[in-house]
């Protein structure tokens, strides 16, 4: 059942039990906006979640994807609506075949293989750079999970949209691991930028939404897995 993370922000609670699928998250701060869209086929209906919180897919007016990933972006097969998809430009890349990763990087493959089935083609496909503006959205590109991984902060509701920058327990967070990754060290770097910026819940991937002290807790895990010195 779908759920406030704070006024205006929700969970919809689509996911299967970790490891298989990934969150996906409503934001309605007088425009509404979609934040990926789990699994081609997720434990509840993205539909049947809008309407348990009065919304239908007619009342979306964008969406927002984290990177592609097909447990983010699989989802988007299984509705029907016309609204721009925003998606980092190196990952928009990606899918549409404009650059293709090495068949030697262990990620690389599979991505090769999947964006076959999974081309996003029916979308109107809009890049993401970094400090980009998207409705009262701040972009931020955090490369290393993917090439063109975005974490989108929106302010008013102190709310980050981590993607897979990190996964969440009910300890604090962890980051992707190597095989989930392309590359581990630009990882720690994204990471550490982003536990520098201000917000009070964060919406991940995969585990439990982090609240109300969610960039204390990120700032932790850098000074843990990374040194203090990262966030200088």
């Amino acid at each position: 059942m779908a759920r406030a993370v704070t006024d205006g922000v929700y969970r919809l609670d689509i996911a299967w039990p970790e490891p298989v699928g990934a969150n996906a998250y409503l934001v309605d701060d007088g425009e509404v906006t979609l934040v990926d869209a789990g699994v081609p086929f997720p434990r509840r209906s993205l539909s049947g979640e809008l309407r348990s919180l009065g919304y239908s897919l007619d009342d979306i007016d964008r969406v927002l994807v984290t990177h592609y990933d097909i447990d983010h972006v699989g989802g988007l097969a299984r509705i029907d609506i016309d609204v721009p998809v925003y998606i980092g430009a190196l990952d928009r890349r990606l899918v549409r075949r404009a650059w293709s990763p090495p068949w030697r990087h262990h990620k690389g493959v599979f991505h090769r293989v999947v964006r076959r089935w999974y081309s996003l083609s029916d979308y109107d496909l809009r890049p993401v750079e970094d400090d980009d503006t998207i409705g009262a959205f701040r972009t931020f590109h955090t490369p290393g999970h993917n090439p063109g991984h975005t974490v989108y902060i929106h302010d008013e509701t102190e709310t980050a949209m981590l993607g897979d920058l990190v996964w969440a327990t009910d300890g604090g967070f962890v980051p992707p691991p190597w095989l989930d990754s392309y590359d581990t060290a630009r990882l720690a770097e994204s990471i550490a930028r982003v536990a520098q910026e201000s917000f009070a819940h964060a919406c991940v991937g995969h585990g439990p939404v982090v609240s109300p002290d969610a960039a204390e807790r990120l700032r932790s895990l850098v000074v843990r897995r990374f040194g203090a010195d990262r966030l200088r």
